[in-house]
């Protein structure tokens, strides 16, 4: 398996995304916000720079975390928002990367998804219009309140734009109330590669094996099929008042809090590796 991770949950700073990845024998990064830049307003010169820093840290980038497609449907200015995706494009080739995470739009408040469903299409296949080309290829993920945010759905958009692959984040689909293993049946041979995410039944996100997601059986059944890429999305809790609240027995602990950034990293990338 080759384990990436959104490394700016460890750290803001490029200098410490690397370490936390190092810390962690990983693969390299899924780079999302860089130095508080995100990935698709980074300059040609500073991707150029950070791709030097990771390389020189036996590191690789496997995907933009991109916010592609992550604005609301009906909120005007998408050919501005396809020339985002144009130079989100440019510095995934400066980055030497070939994936690029993206999403199927925020619906109308009161819409229904049917009644959104050609426009969405629409939009997503003038994207992959754009991407055709470019080596890069476009990856949709299943996302709270966008247009793919239930199996079914993201079926759909498949279907109707095959060059995109497809993204697994069994965290969001718990959130939105879709059973995991029946997600998975429908789109488990469709699934390009997975972020690990677990979610208690509220949705409260908590290290992988640790919640309703099913993340043994996936990761067993994403191996049998040669699925060989994960990006590790910790989305844990960090208290600064960790210390004090563990002293004050009165303050009952989360189970799955911690003191820092880092140590939040380190607990995903090992409850990862544990099922592994």
């Amino acid at each position: 398996m080759r384990i990436y991770a959104f490394s700016d949950e460890a750290s803001a700073s490029l200098a410490g995304q690397i370490a936390a990845m190092k810390r962690n024998g990983l693969s390299g990064t899924e780079i999302r916000t860089v130095d508080g830049q995100n990935v698709s307003a980074l300059s040609r010169e500073k991707a150029r720079e950070i791709l030097s820093a990771l390389w020189d840290a036996g590191l690789s980038v496997w995907s933009l975390g991109s916010p592609i497609g992550k604005i609301p449907l009906d909120a005007g200015g998408f050919e501005e928002h396809l020339d985002l995706l144009k130079h989100t494009l440019d510095i995934a080739d400066i980055l030497e990367c070939k994936n690029l995470r993206m999403f199927s739009f925020y619906l109308p408040e009161g819409a229904r998804p049917e009644d959104c469903r050609n426009e969405v299409t629409d939009r997503l296949s003038r994207m992959a219009e754009a991407a055709e080309g470019s080596g890069v290829a476009l990856c949709h993920e299943n996302e709270k309140g966008i247009y793919g945010d239930l199996a079914p759905r993201c079926a759909e958009i498949l279907d109707a734009v095959p060059a995109l692959r497809c993204v697994f984040d069994p965290a969001n689909f718990i959130q939105c109330g879709q059973d995991v293993p029946e997600a998975w049946t429908l789109l488990g041979p469709r699934v390009y590669y997975m972020h690990i995410k677990d979610a208690l039944a509220d949705g409260t996100v908590v290290p992988a094996g640790r919640g309703i997601g099913h993340l043994s059986d996936l990761l067993r059944d994403y191996r049998a099929r040669g699925g060989e890429v994960v990006t590790v999305e910790p989305h844990l809790q960090v208290f600064d008042g960790f210390a004090a609240l563990e002293k004050d027995h009165k303050t009952p602990m989360q189970t799955y809090a911690y003191p820092t950034a880092d140590a939040a990293f380190d607990a995903a990338c090992g409850a990862l590796k544990e099922l592994l």
